[in-house]
């Protein structure tokens, strides 16, 4: 199935890019996207455990059920500002 995975941030910095294309077996959950991601990218896997997971316009965990053509937008931390 495939899914896409879109980045922001620090992490499309280390990408290289904003969005990644994944394929993941069918029934696939958010979790098995990101451990997919950190083989494609293992600079990433250091991020991953502390990234928001948004699906559908809505944070979800990593349980959360992917469908095919879904993107999983990857929301690192925010800090800063005054």
């Amino acid at each position: 199935m495939h899914i896409q995975i879109k980045l922001f941030a620090l992490l499309r910095e280390i990408a290289g890019t904003d969005t990644v294309a994944l394929e993941v077996p069918e029934a696939a959950n958010a979790g098995q996207a990101l451990h997919e991601l950190s083989q494609q990218h293992p600079a990433l896997q250091p991020y991953l455990d502390n990234v928001r997971l948004a699906l559908k316009m809505d944070f979800v965990d990593e349980a959360a059920s992917l469908d095919e053509g879904d993107e999983l937008h990857l929301i690192p931390p925010v800090s800063g500002g005054r």
